[in-house]
């Protein structure tokens, strides 16, 4: 059944069939199978307390020409009025993102709500999955627009990235200039070989290898090709960038506290 068809079903409809679990009872695996939603879950955890205690924080965020990820833009000059943390005006951006990409839908849904735990494990919760229809899991299919508002704020980190090579009027390089980098090649690759991407690029076409519309086509099949190699690794991506931008922003941070560490090489 395809998403359209399965929009157009009346609620009374819809499919059931994880109403009861598929695998009832205890698993027979006899792996560890645990331990991957745990880690998950727990990772996950961290990081969201980490983030909220650095927006909450509002300090140590910016030293030099070097600002943190979880407060760029700085929006503080532009909105005065603002009476909490600027953080919070644009951690929004990267949290819908992650929070409705395809590959972390899957992680969570795994590692917090147990629906399923993992593969041939039966679910620890009664109501089946039924196309998420409803509120809140509805605003998943937000992903392309979150897509849309997270492109230019990943520009954004390039630009606070480049920056840090040329100020006062000469060119300089730090390891806390090459971490930045570092972090947005991560970011790069995670955004970019996202699902939503893929679809933009190429994949809503209907027809690759239709003659009457090669010239249209072709470049849309190798621009889909490319997004694809970043895709296969998503995963990977998505693990990688959400380490590397805490750990950036725990660079900076210290950074604002003693200037030296930001090992300037020239």
């Amino acid at each position: 059944m395809t998403q359209s068809q399965l929009t157009d079903l009346p609620e009374s409809k819809l499919p059931q069939s994880n109403a009861v679990p598929a695998y009832e009872g205890p698993t027979s695996r006899k792996d560890n199978w645990w331990v991957e939603p745990f880690l998950i879950a727990f990772v996950f955890t961290a990081f969201g307390i980490y983030a909220t205690g650095r927006a909450i924080e509002n300090n140590l965020y910016e030293v030099g020409p070097y600002l943190s990820p979880f407060y760029s833009p700085n929006l503080k000059d532009y909105v005065p009025w603002w009476p909490l943390s600027p953080a919070f005006l644009i951690l929004w951006i990267p949290l819908s993102f992650r929070a409705t990409c395809y590959y972390y839908r899957k992680a969570y849904y795994r590692s917090y709500f147990m629906h399923p735990p993992a593969c041939t494990v039966g679910m620890f919760k009664g109501k089946g999955y039924t196309g998420e229809q409803s509120f809140p899991f509805v605003l998943q299919n937000l992903h392309r627009y979150a897509f849309y508002v997270a492109t230019p704020v990943l520009l954004i980190l390039w630009w606070d990235a480049i920056k840090t090579l040329y100020y006062d009027g000469s060119f300089h390089m730090s390891v806390l200039t090459l971490v930045m980098i570092a972090n947005c090649i991560l970011l790069s690759g995670y955004t970019f070989g996202c699902h939503a991407c893929r679809h933009i690029v190429g994949g809503k076409e209907d027809c690759f290898s239709c003659p009457s519309n090669e010239s249209k086509v072709k470049p849309a099949f190798q621009a889909w090709q490319l997004v694809t190699k970043f895709n296969e690794r998503h995963q990977q991506w998505a693990w990688t960038s959400l380490f590397s931008v805490a750990l950036t922003d725990l660079y900076i941070r210290y950074t604002c506290v003693d200037p030296n560490i930001a090992f300037q090489l020239f």
